[in-house]
């Protein structure tokens, strides 16, 4: 894989927002996979604003959701789907008519997760697939020990996950779902490029393992080190743990110009 160290979380999503516009410039309806959490935002930002002064069109553009809770109405403030349209969908110009997404509402729950992948894969699948990362080193939902081949199903969420995420319930753990849809990790490894986006210290241990450590189902971040375009962005506090850091470094400043990431 490769590893791009950044200044910030700033430069890391102008980074990433290029890589997407350069991909809509090429394919203007390709489908971008997005991820939720607050690491993502500097790159929706990023290209909105790219969208906002015409330097790349997203009106053909279509979105894939990568997880879903289980049992928040869609129109919840907190369903991913509603935070979707809101922080990606509405900021870029996208209709609703474009997103693809899982039914975390739907009585039948494995259905509605087998569903999603054939629906991924009638439409060709995923062209860029954004990615965060865990301080336990999980992607999408997939918590540690998720097995490395898993297709999209459903998930029990661990404590910590759950503390994490109380943020967006007003801090009250007693609100946050005990159970997601999330894309398995055999589904997420099938789109064409996959990008990681880490920033913090708090994710340097987990960025690590990802990278430098064995593939491991208990990192299972760790799998990326099998997909054959795969980018990892970090900003200086995420990649404070990398022996190679230096090394990454210099290969990406003497990488061709044209070849992106």
């Amino acid at each position: 894989m490769e590893v791009v160290i950044v200044a910030d979380a700033k430069a890391g999503g102008e980074l990433v927002a290029e890589a997407m516009a350069q991909l809509l410039r090429r394919k203007p309806d390709a489908l971008l996979g997005v991820a939720t959490g607050s690491t993502p935002l500097p790159v929706y930002e990023a290209l909105a604003a790219k969208v906002r002064s015409g330097a790349v069109d997203t009106s053909r553009a279509r979105v894939a959701q990568l997880d879903e809770y289980v049992g928040l109405p869609a129109d919840h403030p907190e369903s991913y789907r509603s935070v979707v349209k809101r922080e990606v969908l509405e900021q870029l110009g996208i209709p609703m008519d474009a997103f693809l997404g899982p039914d975390g509402t739907a009585e039948d729950v494995q259905a509605a997760c087998e569903r999603y992948d054939r629906e991924l894969a009638e439409v060709g699948g995923v062209d860029l697939q954004l990615l965060g990362i865990g301080t336990d080193g999980h992607i999408g939902f997939n918590e540690p020990c998720s097995s490395l081949a898993s297709r999209t199903r459903i998930k029990t969420l661990t404590e910590q996950t759950r503390v994490d995420n109380a943020r967006f319930f007003d801090g009250d753990i007693g609100q946050v779902p005990h159970h997601v849809i999330t894309q398995g990790i055999g589904t997420i490894l099938e789109a064409r490029h996959l990008v990681l986006l880490a920033t913090g210290e708090g994710k340097a241990d987990a960025v690590a393992a990802t990278v430098e450590g064995p593939v491991a189902a208990v990192c299972p971040a760790s799998a990326l080190q099998l997909h054959p375009h795969a980018t990892v962005v970090v900003d200086e506090a995420a990649a404070s743990k990398l022996k190679l850091a230096d090394y990454f470094r210099h290969t990406y400043v003497n990488k061709p110009e044209w070849q992106g990431i």
